[in-house]
């Protein structure tokens, strides 16, 4: 019989090799792991951690589920108009439930049996992020688009904020089909880029009119709800505010978040959100859009908005504005903007509201 082997614990298992590594190396994995809720576990762990956590650049927020709850009215993210809660109920009341659960248990590392983030289940992004003092990239996930949508319709924007909208582009169509082998359906692609005539007696262009005018307001929304956000990070110089559904994206780079903080504009009366200002738009517009893979989008409709008191280099502007549309969307959106760019454009003027 063999005798059994025998374990002896080694003296060298007591050392915490992670305690070695420099403040800078452990900066740099928090940085890369920057979900908020995965960072709250991490300042658990120890005084060190707890120390470093919150100096973190890089941030990432995923709402999870939205819970609407009475709070006060002075909250900027509490909403006093009926008339808006049926469409941005996700956005008037961001009141966290499940991205706040990690939080909820943990205990002041200094030994108190204060929490970390008091009474954080009732508290929205802006108080999550109170306690990060170095935020510089924030990006925030809402649970889902804003814009409701009749089924297989697909709907794309995405908008640059400083104190007010300065671009958005608008990406649309009636839905998502195998790619068409008529002869007759494919000759449609192919045209001088003309909007047919039954585009207007149809509703087509009343459908466009609706997709780009609620685009807007969720666009301006979610500016008016990032204020107390950007008030009080003035480290920040990248912020997003995207959703799980992809439709609709924020962002604001560092000359805007440093406009909104100079020019800072009251929001639009009671509605709770940034006002939209007097714009031009160019359309463009093709029955059906060849996609890559085999797919095709009917109706596919570009629309690109800029503020029409948009000041500026004139060809400056065109380059930076055709960057921006051309890099708006991933994948096969990306495909077919850079198709649509190539058809005739229509002007239209939108008043501000």
């Amino acid at each position: 019989m063999q005798p059994k082997a025998r374990i002896y614990a080694d003296p060298s298992s007591d050392l915490d090799h992670f305690d070695l590594l420099p403040d800078s190396i452990v900066l740099l994995i928090f940085n890369k792991l920057a979900d908020v809720r995965s960072l709250g576990r991490c300042s658990a762990v120890s005084k060190r951690f707890n120390s470093l956590v919150f100096t973190v650049h890089d941030v990432y927020i995923k709402i999870d589920r939205v819970v609407t709850v009475d709070g006060d009215s002075d909250d900027p993210l509490s909403s006093s108009s009926p008339r808006q809660r049926p469409l941005f109920a996700n956005l008037i009341k961001l009141m966290l439930s499940s991205l706040l659960k990690p939080f909820l248990n943990l205990r002041s590392i200094k030994g108190s049996n204060k929490p970390v983030f008091p009474q954080l289940s009732h508290h929205s992004p802006a108080q999550v992020l109170k306690d990060f003092t170095h935020v510089h990239n924030l990006r925030i996930e809402l649970p889902s688009g804003d814009v409701g949508t009749e089924e297989g319709v697909v709907l794309k924007w995405r908008a640059e904020f400083g104190s007010t909208l300065q671009k958005c582009v608008i990406l649309g169509g009636t839905r998502v089909d195998q790619k068409p082998v008529s002869s007759e359906l494919e000759a449609s692609v192919e045209d001088n880029g003309s909007i047919p005539e039954s585009f207007y007696t149809n509703g087509g262009l009343k459908l466009r009119v609706v997709w780009t005018i609620s685009s807007l307001i969720a666009a301006s929304t979610r500016h008016y709800l990032l204020r107390p956000i950007i008030r009080n990070h003035p480290t920040l110089k990248s912020l997003v505010l995207t959703d799980t559904d992809g439709q609709g994206t924020l962002c604001m780079g560092e000359e805007q978040l440093k406009e909104f903080r100079e020019k800072p504009l009251a929001p639009l009366g009671s509605s709770n959100r940034t006002q939209v200002p007097a714009s031009n738009m160019k359309l463009k517009y093709a029955p059906i859009l060849e996609l890559p893979g085999g797919m095709a989008l009917q109706g596919a409709t570009l629309v690109c908005i800029k503020p029409s008191s948009d000041g500026g280099s004139a060809a400056n502007t065109r380059t930076e504005t055709d960057a921006f549309i051309s890099g708006a969307f991933d994948g096969p959106f990306k495909t077919a903007v850079k198709t649509l760019m190539k058809r005739r454009t229509y002007l239209l003027e939108m008043n501000g509201f």
